[in-house]
C-alpha cells in the first residue's frame, strides 16, 4: 500500500506546478491550503455517507478521492507519507496498531518527536469532555 500511495504524492508533486486550466491539482494548489481541505472534507464526508448506506463500491471510489485530496493537503503542508508512516509506528509501539492516542488525560509515555525538536509540539486534539475554544 505505501508504494502506492508514495506514487501518488510524486504525482502530486510533478502536477503541482503545472497548468490549473488543464490540471485538477495544480488548480488546486493554486486556490491554496483552504480550498485544498475543503475537498478533503466533503470527501470524508461522503465516504461516511456511503458507508453508512452500505455501498461498498461507492464507498471504494470515494475513498480513492478522499486519499487524493490528503495527499494533495500533504504536499501543501510539506508533509510526506513516510511522515504518517513513522507517526503510525510511533503510536503503534505505544498502544498498538489499531489504536489511536487517548482523548483523555491518560499519561502516555514520552517519545521524542521531529516536530518537536523543529519548535512544532505534537498537541492532542481536543476530547468530547473538553470545552471548545472559540
Amino acid at each position: 500500500m505505501s508504494d502506492s500511495l508514495e506514487r501518488l504524492y510524486l504525482a502530486v508533486l510533478a502536477a503541482r506546478d503545472l497548468d490549473p486550466e488543464t490540471s485538477r491539482t495544480a488548480r488546486l494548489f493554486q486556490r491554496g491550503p483552504a480550498k485544498m481541505a475543503k475537498k478533503l472534507a466533503e470527501e470524508a464526508i461522503e465516504v461516511v455517507i456511503d458507508a453508512v448506506h452500505g455501498d461498498s463500491e461507492a464507498v471504494i471510489r470515494e475513498s480513492a478521492d478522499l486519499l487524493y485530496n490528503l495527499t494533495v493537503l500533504w504536499v501543501s503542508a510539506g508533509v510526506r507519507p513516510d511522515d504518517v508512516w513513522r507517526e503510525m509506528a510511533r503510536r503503534e509501539d505505544m498502544l498498538g496498531i489499531a489504536e489511536k492516542l487517548p482523548k483523555s488525560s491518560m499519561k502516555l509515555p514520552k517519545v521524542a518527536s521531529p516536530r518537536v525538536a523543529a519548535g512544532r509540539p505534537i498537541v492532542a486534539l481536543e476530547g468530547r469532555g473538553a470545552r471548545k475554544r472559540h
